[in-house]
């Protein structure tokens, strides 16, 4: 079977109200299980179209036994629009959506879906309050850059003797420099899958809603999984910390101005 495949409120945190039932924190994961299925986790209207024209092409025109699993939001706000010649890159699963300011210390901020979003807040944090340039990076399938990086691997690992290949990750992080955070509604794996992939050397934070889902306001939510734009400011200055980049009583101000309880329980076992 082909066709298209839309999941509606999407994400452990989009659907505030409604308890269990419509708490997906997984189904990408279990998306990437599945070899024929093509899944992205699109935060924008154009991404979604340039997605559906993709899977068109593919299942009408190549006639490719696939089947596409995109999740969608119901949370109004504003679409940037198409930025021309990124439609290959957003089909790949990962662009550039804003380009920080020249000067470092500087960050990646990677995001998807509804977290997207908080990103895109947490580099106007990092900007106004810290001094700290950052780059947002959609992110539109973590599972479509992990299946790249593994092909990759494969490839290098068939072929020893000549150049080896370099994963789309790499390719587009390679040309900006800094710690990686990446921040998503859906649980930490599947961020985690393109760990190996990265640069050698580059600082990567993952932020995820491991955990039981649970009904909230979605800010709460957010808070409560740790993955709204204070706790991605946060990772992002543990990561600069780390290499030396800003001091580590940076770490501690930012958890103290943004009222963050550094000891509460665990999301994963609250």
């Amino acid at each position: 079977a082909r066709g298209f495949l839309l999941g509606g409120t999407a994400g452990r945190t989009t659907l505030n109200g409604e308890g269990l039932q419509h708490e997906d924190g997984h189904s990408h994961i279990l998306a990437g299980t599945i070899p024929n299925c093509v899944s992205y986790d699109p935060t924008f209207a154009h991404e979604v179209g340039v997605i559906l024209h993709h899977g068109l092409v593919r299942m009408v025109e190549q006639q490719d036994n696939v089947y596409f699993y995109l999740t969608l939001l119901n949370e109004n706000y504003a679409q940037p629009g198409l930025r021309h010649g990124s439609e290959e890159e957003i089909v790949k699963g990962m662009y550039l959506l804003q380009e920080g300011a020249k000067k470092t210390p500087r960050v990646n901020l990677l995001g998807s879906g509804t977290i997207l979003r908080e990103s895109i807040a947490a580099r106007e944090l990092l900007e106004g309050e810290w001094g700290i340039a950052a780059n947002v990076w959609s992110c539109p399938s973590f599972n479509q850059l992990a299946r790249d990086g593994q092909d990759v691997e494969r490839w290098n690992l068939l072929h020893p003797t000549e150049r080896p290949r370099v994963s789309f990750v790499a390719q587009q992080l390679d040309k900006f420099g800094g710690p990686v955070i990446a921040s998503t509604d859906y649980m930490k794996n599947y961020a985690e899958q393109i760990r190996a992939f990265l640069p050698k050397g580059r600082s990567y934070k993952v932020l995820g809603t491991d955990g039981f889902g649970r009904s909230d306001f979605r800010s709460k939510l957010r808070q409560h999984f740790e993955i709204d734009r204070h706790y991605i400011v946060v990772a992002a200055l543990k990561a600069l910390s780390e290499e030396g980049s800003v001091p580590v009583a940076k770490v501690a101000e930012a958890i103290a101005r943004y009222e963050i309880d550094a000891d509460k329980i665990n999301p994963l076992y609250a």
